[in-house]
């Protein structure tokens, strides 16, 4: 399992700092402009790709596992995704709440961070620690897909690069982390008895509510 190490803060360090720049960064916000300026002018039919895109990645860690190709078992996946996803969650849905950055199209001020990017990032992280031993290209391909998520909430004037910036970041720091605390939720949420049984609750979020999943194995 990866092991934290600082060095793994760089790149999503990175995005989430010029992500929270841009928040008061007149020429950052100036560039935001200059591109959602851009997609007015230029794109007229929006596009839903990215509501799908976004769980590509992960869903591909089990369709992969059901080629059997696997270096976790799908407990153990389980419980890192889900740990990832919760962190994930809380980052994104308090940040949308304190920041209070209106989109670009001015529907909402819930812009900053970008919560599919996020998502998306996540999983592609996931996907790579996951199958890095196996072929670096299913890493590559998850980035690939992710990468297409952010760009394409520019590109329906969802979100401003810094909102997509920031969500990238996010979804890859909290990948790390599912894996960094593995150690302990295997514990949190595994016991034993003495038949051998093995029973887990799986913690979902999905940035309105809780809600556990139930795994028993035999």
């Amino acid at each position: 399992l990866l092991k934290f190490n600082c060095k793994q803060l760089i790149i999503p360090g990175v995005f989430i700092t010029y992500g929270i720049l841009g928040l008061e960064s007149g020429q950052i916000k100036g560039f935001n402009s200059g591109i959602s300026t851009e997609v007015k002018e230029h794109i007229d039919e929006k596009t839903s790709i990215d509501d799908f895109s976004q769980y590509v990645p992960i869903a591909s860690i089990y369709g992969l596992a059901a080629l059997g190709i696997s270096k976790n078992s799908t407990k153990n996946k389980t419980i890192i995704a889900a740990t990832s996803y919760i962190l994930m969650g809380l980052t994104v849905n308090t940040l949308k709440k304190t920041a209070s950055v209106e989109r670009p199209d001015g529907t909402s001020f819930n812009s900053f961070p970008s919560g599919h990017t996020a998502t998306a990032f996540m999983g592609a992280e996931l996907l790579f620690q996951e199958y890095k031993d196996v072929s670096v290209w299913y890493g590559i391909s998850g980035y690939f897909v992710a990468t297409g998520t952010g760009l394409f909430r520019m590109y329906n004037n969802r979100h401003w690069l810094t909102d997509v910036a920031a969500g990238a970041g996010i979804g890859i720091l909290s990948a790390k982390a599912g894996y960094w605390l593995f150690p302990y939720t295997s514990k949190l949420f595994t016991k034993k008895n003495s038949t051998n049984t093995k029973t887990a609750m799986i913690p979902f979020y999905d940035g309105k509510r809780f809600a556990f999943g139930f795994v028993k194995t035999f």
